[in-house]
C-alpha cells in the first residue's frame, strides 16, 4: 500500500522545518516537536453514499486517490451506491481518512440462467445469488426488484461471499449483452487447463494468469476469471487473476465487512477470506463471541498485525433489514424521518441513493424535504426502527408496506401500528411470489407473519391492492 505522495511531501516539509531528517514517513508533529508515523487505513465494504466515497461509517478523502475498476483504470464516477470496494490510504493530522487507493471487482458478471421468485435468487454462470434487503438495483431495471429481471438478461453484481459461496448481492446492474464475462469464487478440481468455481467450469488454456504464487490456478485459492464466452457451459478464460492477496499491512487501522466464511477455532475466523482475530478486550455489538458462526454479517474494527492478521477491536453483528416502507416524507429532522405515522432513525451505516429526476450523487438526509417520495428498509432495534437503506424516488402512486402482523381483524390487519385495509380487489399471495391465497386462508395464519402489502393511502389507512406472505 502506498500513502499519499502529496501528503508525506507536506509532511516531510514539517519535518524539515522542525530540523528533522532521515527517511522516517510522517504525518506531521507531535506537541513535543517530534515527527508521528503515517497511519495506514484499508477497509473492504458497500458504498453507502459520495461526497468523496462512504464506506464502513467513514467518508474517505478521495481527491488524490487513483480507482480501478475490474481490473482498469477508471474513476469515481464509475461507482454506484451498493458497490463492495477496498479502499487503502492514510489518517491526516485531524484523525480523518485519505484514500490513496480505491478498488472495485464484481462478484460476477454474465447473463442469467435462472430465476427462483420464492427463494428470491438468480443464477449467473452456475453462481447462485441472493437478493434480499441489502439488494440495490440500478435504474436500468424495472421494477427495481427481482421482478424486473429475466432469464437470459446481463447482470453485473456486486456482493459479498457465503460459506458456500453463494452471493449475497449488493447491488445489480443490467449490462449490455456482448460484453466481457467475469466470475469470482474459490478454486476447485483445479486441472492443467481447467478449474471450477462451485460446479462451474473455466478453461484458462489460453488465458494470462496474473499474480499467482506458483504461477497457476491452485485448489482452495480465490480467483477471478475473465471472458468472452461460454463453450459447451464452460467460460473460456482470457485472465485469470489470484485474489488472495494481504489485506493492509502491518499497523494498518482495518475495517471490514461481509459474512463469516469460515470458523477456525473458539477465537480466530475468516470474513471475505480475510482472516480475524479477537481476544479479552474485543467489544461486541448486537451479539455475544458466541454468535461468531458461519454466514452471520459483521463489521469488524481492528488492526492489522505482523502476520497479516486483523486483530479485532469490535465486532459488530449486521441486523437485516427486512422492514420496508415506501410512501410519501411527513417529516423530517436532523437524525429521523416520519412516514406513515412511523419515525424512522438514520445511523453512520445508512445507505442513500436518489434516484428521483433530482439524481443528486451526493445525497443523504438533509436533501429529503417534506412530500419526497422515499422507500426505507429497516429494522426493529427494540422499538426504535433504524434504516438501512433510504431510496428517494418519484412518487407512482402507491405506497407500501412490510413487516411482521401485529394483529388481525379480518378484513383488516395492522403492520407497525398502520391499518391495511382489505376488500373484493385485493390479491393475496403466498411466499412463493406465485400461489394465489383466499382471503380466510390468508387471515388464519396472518399474524405474526411477516407480509407485504402495497396499494392506495386513505388518510392513515393503506388500501391494500396486493398483500404477499414474505419469508
Amino acid at each position: 500500500m502506498k500513502p499519499n505522495p502529496t501528503y508525506l511531501i507536506a509532511a516531510a516539509l514539517l519535518i524539515a522545518a522542525c530540523g528533522g531528517g532521515g527517511n522516517e514517513q510522517v504525518a506531521g508533529i507531535d506537541g513535543r516537536g517530534n515527527p508521528e508515523p503515517v497511519v495506514g487505513v484499508v477497509s473492504k465494504g458497500t458504498i453507502t453514499g459520495f461526497g468523496s466515497v462512504i464506506v464502513n461509517g467513514q467518508t474517505f478523502d478521495t481527491n488524490a486517490a487513483t480507482f480501478t475498476i475490474d481490473g482498469n483504470v477508471g474513476t469515481q464516477s464509475d461507482l454506484a451506491v451498493g458497490d463492495v470496494v477496498v479502499i487503502e490510504g492514510t489518517v491526516d493530522t485531524n484523525g480523518n481518512p485519505v484514500a490513496s487507493s480505491v478498488t472495485y471487482d464484481d462478484a460476477v458478471e454474465g447473463p442469467i440462467s435462472a430465476i427462483d421468485l420464492a427463494a428470491e435468487t438468480i443464477t449467473v454462470l452456475g453462481q447462485l445469488v441472493r437478493i434480499d434487503a441489502g439488494t440495490s438495483f440500478d435504474d436500468g431495471i424495472s421494477p427495481k426488484s427481482l421482478e424486473g429481471l429475466a432469464v437470459d438478461d446481463v447482470v453485473e453484481v456486486s456482493g459479498f461471499f457465503l460459506a458456500d459461496g453463494t452471493i449475497s448481492a449488493t447491488r445489480i446492474e443490467r449490462k449490455a449483452p456482448g460484453g466481457e464475462l467475469e466470475l469470482t469464487g474459490t478454486v476447485s478440481n483445479a486441472g492443467a487447463t481447467t478449474f471450477e468455481i462451485n460446479g462451474f467450469v473455466v478453461d484458462f488454456s489460453g488465458a494470462t494468469p496474473l499474480n499467482f504464487p506458483n504461477g497457476a490456478p491452485e485448489n482452495g485459492q480465490r480467483v477471478e476469471a475473465r471472458g468472452n464466452a461460454v463453450v459447451n457451459g464452460e467460460l473460456i478464460a482470457t485472465e485469470v487473476e489470484f485474489k488472495g492477496g494481504d489485506f493492509g499491512d502491518d499497523g494498518d487501522e482495518a475495517e471490514v465487512e461481509g459474512f463469516i466464511t469460515a470458523v477456525i477455532s473458539a477465537s480466530e475466523f475468516e470474513v471475505e477470506g480475510i482472516r480475524v482475530t479477537v481476544n479479552a478486550q474485543t467489544t461486541y455489538e448486537n451479539g455475544s463471541s458466541a454468535d461468531l458462526v458461519l454466514d452471520r454479517k459483521v463489521e469488524v474494527e481492528g488492526d492489522i498485525n505482523a502476520s497479516g492478521v486483523l486483530v479485532a477491536d469490535s465486532v459488530e453483528f449486521k441486523p437485516t433489514g427486512e422492514l420496508r416502507i415506501e410512501s410519501l416524507v411527513e417529516d423530517v429532522q436532523t437524525s429521523q424521518l416520519t412516514l406513515l405515522g412511523i419515525t424512522i432513525v438514520v445511523n453512520a451505516a445508512t445507505r442513500y441513493e436518489d434516484d428521483s429526476d433530482a439524481d443528486l450523487e451526493v445525497f443523504n438526509l438533509s436533501n429529503v424535504a417534506v412530500g419526497d417520495y422515499v422507500e426505507i428498509r429497516a429494522y426493529d432495534d427494540a422499538g426504535t426502527i433504524t434504516a438501512t437503506l433510504l431510496e428517494r424516488d418519484d412518487f407512482r402512486g402507491d405506497v407500501a408496506l412490510r413487516g411482521p402482523v401485529e394483529s388481525v381483524a379480518e378484513p383488516n390487519f395492522v403492520i407497525l401500528g398502520v391499518t391495511i385495509a382489505t376488500g373484493p380487489a385485493t390479491e393475496f399471495t403466498d411466499s412463493d411470489g406465485l400461489t394465489e391465497l383466499q382471503p380466510a386462508e390468508f387471515f388464519i395464519q396472518a399474524e405474526d407473519r411477516l407480509v407485504e402489502a402495497s396499494g392506495t393511502l386513505n388518510g392513515a389507512v393503506i388500501n391494500a391492492a396486493d398483500v404477499e406472505f414474505e419469508d
